[in-house]
């Protein structure tokens, strides 16, 4: 699942021509404003091969399925994957090592004050 989670999709639903820039601009997580004049200024400032790749992305690309993302969290969780994996693995790692040491903090708490619950949890042991 994560595998379609991180492909370029192109956007029809935010579209204006075809969700080519719309495509660009969920996939990086620029805003598509800035994506489309990108390729408004980069096609008058070149001979026009932008509009060519253009086309051939929206012939060559699918567009995106619906559902993908279940919160707008997740998307930007996904966008954020995309732009630098290694960063996110870290703040994942960072994520349960936080939650890891909060859950230490409360068996403490929880055995530190009963110590019949300490003896059963270190029978579990």
């Amino acid at each position: 699942m994560s595998a379609s989670r991180t492909k370029f999709y192109l956007d029809k639903q935010n579209a204006k021509w075809s969700g080519v820039c719309a495509g660009i601009a969920d996939y990086t997580g620029i805003d598509v404003t800035w994506v489309r004049v990108g390729a408004v200024l980069l096609t008058f400032a070149t001979s026009g091969w932008p509009l060519i790749a253009y086309f051939v992305i929206a012939w060559i690309a699918n567009p995106k399925p619906t559902g993908l993302y279940d919160t707008p969290e997740d998307a930007k969780f996904w966008q954020g994957v995309r732009s630098n994996p290694k960063r996110s693995a870290h703040a994942v790692r960072s994520t349960f090592r936080d939650i890891d040491r909060r859950l230490a903090d409360i068996e403490m708490y929880y055995t530190s004050r009963n110590t019949r619950l300490a003896d059963e949890i270190d029978s579990l042991r």
